[in-house]
């Protein structure tokens, strides 16, 4: 195991025994279980979800539900196998009801995402949908940006409309998969 595999494991580690550490914050004191998330840490593309929904919850595992088959099927279009790429959330515990997370529950799970960022320093971050999009590059907006390259904030993305999205409204599953086409296009 590498140095950065290592500290990934650790990582992983670390925001798994986060659970019933009464921090204060709703979201992990409600969840089953913390999600790190998945993936190798020599990763050249980062999946960031906003958090985990009620099977991600369940399983411990990021995106296995049916937005998480849906998301297998972009990638495979864009040419990329799912265990080659790290697959995680800007919050790693599941909101109640599956609401939005709220501002202070983003700041305190953050650090985690940015160190991971930082050991598998990624040559292209997708942020999945608006409310991941916005944490990477605020006054984006997932409508004008998706399926392209974006630079914000030293990083290179290219943001995607949620999978899940697609499963709400059918007319944005041929736009995601165009859209998963083009970041194997950018990845080229």
């Amino acid at each position: 195991m590498s140095d950065p595999e290592r500290r990934l494991a650790a990582l992983a580690d670390e925001i798994r025994a986060h659970k019933g550490a009464h921090c204060g914050f709703e979201v992990c004191e409600t969840c089953t279980q913390l999600v790190p998330g998945e993936g190798p840490a020599g990763a050249k593309i980062v999946v960031v979800g906003e958090a985990p929904g009620a099977k991600e919850d369940a399983a411990g595992v990021p995106f296995v539900g049916a937005a998480g088959k849906f998301l297998d099927t972009l990638l495979a279009e864009a040419g990329v196998a799912r265990d080659a790429v790290f697959i995680t959330n800007v919050v790693k515990a599941r909101p109640p009801k599956n609401r939005d997370p709220k501002a202070p529950e983003v700041a305190h799970h953050w650090p985690w995402l940015e160190e991971q960022l930082a050991i598998i320093e990624p040559e292209l971050l997708v942020p999945l949908g608006r409310h991941a999009l916005a944490r990477f590059a605020p006054d984006a907006k997932i409508a004008e940006a998706h399926g392209q390259v974006l630079e914000a904030g030293g990083r290179r993305l290219f943001p995607l409309y949620h999978p899940a999205a697609a499963l709400y409204n059918g007319g944005l599953r041929a736009t995601l998969i165009e859209d998963a086409r083009a970041l194997g296009r950018a990845l080229a």
